[in-house]
């Protein structure tokens, strides 16, 4: 069987591309948004052309490094860095140096762009981004649960499960590598998020919070989250700064104070490190001129009425 995604390569069971496809069942097409295809490949150097599909597919470069020219796009993906690839019939290559190891799964349903868009990415060009350790972990659990099932509706609502696992733990959400966050490290997150990220807790801050010693903190957030706890708050700061940027047209200067950062040029540096471009770059990347532009609802500032002396 031809691969869903590699043109000239075949897919089956003890190969080096191994992949799967998702019979949703009622309750996952009543949701308007479900796993349609997964699957994981091991690519040797060259050029490897893409098949384009009318599903938004989420491709992750899970060790090595590729190289994706989508249309007049090119990114440069190396280990847990990822995109998605927009539906459409766009033809694209992924070109390989050495060896990569590339996970990917495609988004089915009304609702597909949805989640495409509270995963971070924009719905008309690729756009990289780093996962987080967690979403790895969780893709590579659909992957072999489409694989084990595939044709089948047998594992719709665990894939369901996987599915918003990953959208939660993109948003910051208390998801954990391999079960849910300890109340210890759940209650830093939720302190983080109910804060939308203005805050700019140091490592001793968070400990306190969690009221457990500095050090076991550290290791414990590693442990749990996969990474450690400033890198995750920072993580968290510009997925919520690109949400500020594209969704309600904050400038570059109001997001970065927003997620606590006031100095425009911090920001930005920050936000390039962990985007890959700078904030005023994806604005212009995610000015799609097929959506419409939603005006920003600024607050009106109320003032006192002038007081009139009687006569």
């Amino acid at each position: 069987m031809e691969s869903y995604l590699f043109q000239g390569i075949e897919a089956a069971p003890d190969t080096l591309v191994v992949e799967g496809w998702h019979k949703p069942g009622s309750l996952t097409v009543a949701s308007g948004a479900w796993i349609s295809f997964a699957g994981s490949a091991v690519l040797d150097a060259g050029e490897h052309a893409l098949i384009p599909h009318e599903q938004f597919v989420w491709l992750c470069v899970e060790s090595g490094k590729a190289e994706l020219q989508w249309n007049t796009t090119n990114l440069v993906l190396t280990e847990s860095d990822t995109c998605i690839l927009p539906a459409g019939q766009v033809p694209a290559t992924l070109t390989v140096d050495s060896q990569a190891v590339c996970l990917w799964m495609a988004l089915d349903g009304p609702l597909a762009a949805t989640v495409v868009r509270k995963m971070g990415a924009l719905l008309h060009v690729p756009l990289k981004q780093r996962a987080l350790p967690s979403q790895t972990y969780l893709a590579k659990q659909i992957v072999q649960v489409v694989v084990r099932h595939s044709g089948t509706s047998n594992a719709t609502y665990q894939l369901q499960h996987l599915m918003y696992g990953m959208l939660a733990s993109q948003w910051g959400q208390p998801v954990a590598m391999d079960a849910m966050l300890s109340h210890e490290i759940a209650k830093v997150v939720d302190t983080l998020r109910a804060g939308q990220y203005k805050d700019n807790f140091s490592l001793a801050e968070m400990a306190a919070i969690s009221r457990v010693p500095m050090e076991t903190f550290r290791k414990r957030f590693v442990s749990e989250v996969g990474m450690p706890p400033l890198s995750y708050v920072l993580h968290c700061k510009m997925e919520r700064a690109k949400e500020l940027l594209r969704d309600q047209n904050y400038s570059v200067r109001e997001a970065g104070a927003e997620v606590g950062m006031k100095d425009p040029y911090h920001f930005s540096k920050q936000f390039k490190n962990i985007v890959g471009i700078s904030p005023s770059a994806f604005v212009k990347q995610a000015a799609d001129p097929n959506l419409p532009r939603v005006p920003r609802k600024r607050e009106k500032r109320h003032l006192k009425p002038e007081s009139s002396e009687e006569t």
